[in-house]
């Protein structure tokens, strides 16, 4: 949340720089699978969900087929569950059989790791697919598990005080990728607060 006078450190991706990593993550989506016939594309609740549909289109308009794209809530399969009092639930919505496809499974920024990971576990429960293929916009590094993207919109290097955050325009009102202060953002919050 954007809070007056505060604002990113830097904007490392703008609307035109999406689209143009989209449409290259598509090609090699593409060449990669030998075509469209066998994907289905997954996004991971929220903005992995939003950007697989994007995805999805860009694929079409290549291919002239659009895969079948779903949305994967992982909140119960999620490592640290236990930990939180009240996990925020989105409804999973995988309308084919994930059996036999290739999967494209979708996320805004791969960061640790333990977001894929438990994407993969709740996949793994809907059936066997021939493959599963990661793709996100970021990938900021910092991996705790050893997981990898097959396609990569940006690598972007950052510190674990920074907070890389990818807007899309039906959640945000904007595409961009930004890069955000964590430290600086807490003492404007706690500042505007106490001069409340």
């Amino acid at each position: 949340m954007e809070h007056q006078g505060l604002g990113p450190k830097a904007t490392i991706m703008d609307a035109a720089a999406m689209g143009r990593a989209l449409t290259r993550i598509a090609h090699e989506v593409i060449e990669n699978n030998e075509g469209a016939e066998n994907l289905a594309i997954v996004g991971i609740v929220r903005r992995g969900a939003n950007i697989a549909d994007l995805l999805a289109s860009e694929i079409e308009s290549i291919e002239g087929i659009r895969p079948p794209v779903g949305k994967l809530d992982i909140s119960f399969y999620r490592d640290d569950v236990t930990r939180r009092l009240a996990p925020v639930i989105h409804e999973t919505q995988i309308n084919f059989d994930v059996d036999h496809k290739d999967i494209i499974l979708v996320d805004d920024v791969l960061f640790s790791g333990r977001t894929v990971r438990s994407a993969l576990d709740a996949l793994m429960d809907l059936g066997r697919p021939r493959t599963i293929q990661l793709a996100v916009m970021v990938d900021r590094g910092h991996r705790e598990l050893p997981i990898r993207a097959d396609y990569v919109g940006k690598n972007v290097p950052s510190s674990h005080e920074e907070d890389v955050r990818v807007f899309v325009e039906s959640l945000d009102g904007r595409d961009a990728v930004e890069i955000w202060d964590i430290e600086a953002e807490k003492a404007a919050i706690a500042n505007k607060e106490v001069g409340a």
